[in-house]
């Protein structure tokens, strides 16, 4: 359906690979308003179209690839997609976010997204050239890793592709899917490929994304790549040392899952730390389509170069599993994008299943400190031979079957991303809340704010932290659905903040002064008219879509987006059975003390309830009728 908005291309191609039919899905531009694009226009798509109760690996279940306004439009880090689909993790609203090149050409081929229905009877690949949609075999791509499957889809063309490795093929339930050397590793989006079989896509196209306000638009992109590149953290810190710079940070402040989160700091850290990358293994940097930030890694494997580790694999393969040793984390990191596999679920699924042999509740020949075997084990889960096939299901479902319930680190069916929440406890709410379950993103990043960042609130103060999770949530997914990297939320931390670590006592001052800002926080999620109407130059964000797209949008517009579509996937989790009794995490973190501290566990007894009032839910964690109605989601209530 046209849209009478700029920035999108108007089309959303609708594919039924069982009948092998093609059409368009209509898209108002009501909902582009409500929700811009990406994850929650999917979201809706899902509400809208999605029989509840549906088997995720079954033909029943959809597979959406979803853009956003400010993808191919030039502006900083926007070369960003969505996938959505009901999770096989979680039974709930799954999605995934990712670079690479695909959501850019998607959009030069004409289409703004493309949901996918059934089940192909024969591996098939889809390709979108110039507005055209072919259903193509892949008899032949079927089985070839991530980067053959891509190399074959293009046939020497210039174009993008994504495509999942022989775990999605094999329905592993953390599948990832790639695009070039980006994956999209969460909530298991390529297992619901593999389950169509769908090896890929590849779209071909020189279609231009018109701008609305052309001129204005150039200015304020010029001045918000200037923004990121003169700012510490995305012009400096992490264009240094990546993600990874986090492993020594968190270290030493006793937030580093280590040992299957049994402990919070590793001994040997610096050897697997972002520092001692940029030392010893990197070759250059490199970076998704129009980011100015660059915070990837090339390292040199076998005589050639490949893509380097980040933070999660680090430490999830690293740290999680008592292993300081480099060169094979990089192996492993290589091994996984190519079979695609999450590292983030894989790592929990090792570091669990490696507890769960010591405590002799399951023979399974793995081993704190132990590389010998890490490969064929990956290569066994990708295919599900021998133990492989246990643990392809992953961390919920071993410990259904193993037992461990009280220290499988997941939550909602989702592992639990790189960060010990006993030392960030805010941390610890967002992941027991995040629709898509245990993940550091969609949970606010508290981490950030908590611990890792220049200017932290207190760790471990609960009654300050329900308003600022719901604040990161709203405003992450906002920026997520909008079009851009989230790493571009770090300016909103001003680069005065940087100097702070320098002076300990003006350190603890802002630590103590941005704790006692809860109840201005929490008055901030009813922000105050003149705070609606604004633009805040450090998120340029809201500013930037305006004048893509000529759509109403100010700050305050931008968080209800973010508000509206949590809320939606909130409303989509309850209708699977999904509800306040998943808003969990396992024993070991709500009851067990880090390292003897009795103060080190998270507190969700004494938070969940503000943290429901704040976002107009009820105390069963159901949004009011109230709340629907204000956000514009009464249709949920059908």
């Amino acid at each position: 359906m046209a849209s009478r908005y700029k920035g999108y291309t108007g089309r959303v191609a609708d594919i039924d690979l069982s009948s092998g039919t093609i059409s368009d899905y209509p898209v108002t531009d009501e909902d582009r308003e409500k929700f811009l694009g990406g994850r929650y226009l999917s979201t809706k798509i899902l509400w809208d179209t999605l029989k509840p109760g549906v088997d995720p690996l079954s033909s029943d279940n959809l597979l959406i690839v979803m853009t956003s306004p400010l993808t191919a439009t030039g502006a900083p880090s926007s070369s960003r997609y969505d996938i959505s689909a009901k999770s096989p993790l979680t039974g709930g609203i799954g999605h995934s976010n990712s670079g690479g090149n695909f959501g850019i050409h998607l959009k030069r081929a004409g289409f703004d997204g493309v949901i996918v229905r059934g089940k192909a009877a024969q591996p098939v690949y889809i390709e979108m050239n110039d507005g055209q949609i072919a259903i193509r075999p892949a008899g032949d791509i079927w089985g070839t890793d991530t980067q053959k499957a891509q190399e074959m889809m293009l046939a020497g063309n210039k174009g993008g592709t994504m495509a999942i490795g022989p775990a999605g093929e094999n329905l592993v339930r953390f599948a990832s899917v790639v695009s070039q050397e980006r994956s999209h590793g969460r909530a298991g989006m390529g297992a619901v490929m593999g389950s169509k079989n769908l090896k890929g896509m590849a779209a071909f196209g020189k279609q231009k994304i018109d701008i609305a306000a052309p001129e204005a638009f150039k200015q304020t992109v010029r001045k918000w790549v200037q923004l990121l590149q003169s700012h510490p953290a995305t012009g400096d810190i992490v264009p240094k040392y990546g993600t990874a710079v986090f492993v020594n940070i968190l270290s030493r402040n006793n937030a580093l899952p280590t040992r299957n989160f049994t402990e919070g700091t590793f001994e040997k850290a610096d050897d697997i730390s972002g520092e001692r990358l940029a030392e010893k293994y990197l070759v250059k940097n490199f970076g998704c389509v129009t980011c100015p930030i660059r915070c990837g890694r090339v390292v040199e494997y076998n005589g050639k170069e490949i893509k380097g580790p980040e933070y999660e694999i680090l430490c999830l393969m690293g740290a999680n599993l008592g292993v300081s040793d480099m060169d094979s984390i990089i192996r492993w990191n290589y091994e996984l994008d190519l079979l695609g596999m999450d590292t983030i679920s894989i790592g929990n699924v090792l570091g669990f299943a490696t507890e769960l042999n010591r405590k002799g509740l399951w023979k399974n020949d793995l081993d704190f400190g132990r590389t010998d075997n890490i490969s064929a084990i990956i290569a066994d889960i990708a295919y599900r031979r021998g133990i492989g096939s246990d643990l392809a299901e992953g961390v919920k479902r071993l410990s259904e079957k193993y037992g461990g319930a009280e220290f499988a680190a997941h939550s909602k069916g989702l592992e639990m991303a790189a960060y010990e929440p006993r030392s960030a406890v805010g941390h610890g709410l967002g992941y027991a809340t995040a629709n898509r379950g245990a993940c550091h993103l969609d949970g606010g990043y508290m981490i950030y704010f908590e611990v890792s960042g220049p200017a932290t609130l207190k760790p471990l103060h609960a009654r300050s932290k329900p308003g600022w999770v719901i604040l990161d949530q709203n405003l992450l997914s906002a920026i997520s659905a909008g079009g851009n990297c989230l790493f571009t939320s770090w300016t909103f931390v001003p680069a005065q903040a940087f100097k702070l670590p320098s002076h300990p006592v003006a350190s603890a001052v802002v630590s103590f002064l941005l704790t006692w800002t809860w109840p201005l926080i929490d008055g901030m999620l009813r922000l105050p008219p003149w705070m609606q109407k604004i633009h805040l130059p450090m998120l340029p964000h809201s500013k930037a879509i305006k004048l893509a797209t000529g759509m109403p949008m100010d700050f305050g517009r931008f968080v209800a987006v973010g508000n509206r579509g949590f809320t939606l996937e909130r409303m989509f989790n309850l209708r699977e059975g999904i509800d306040k009794k998943q808003d969990w995490l396992p024993r070991r973190f709500t009851h067990e003390p880090l390292s003897g501290d009795l103060k080190r566990v998270v507190p969700l007894d004494k938070m969940l309830p503000k943290y429901y009032q704040l976002r107009g839910w009820d105390s069963n964690g159901n949004p009011t009728d109230n709340t629907l109605k204000k956000l514009g989601l009464w249709f949920t209530r059908g």
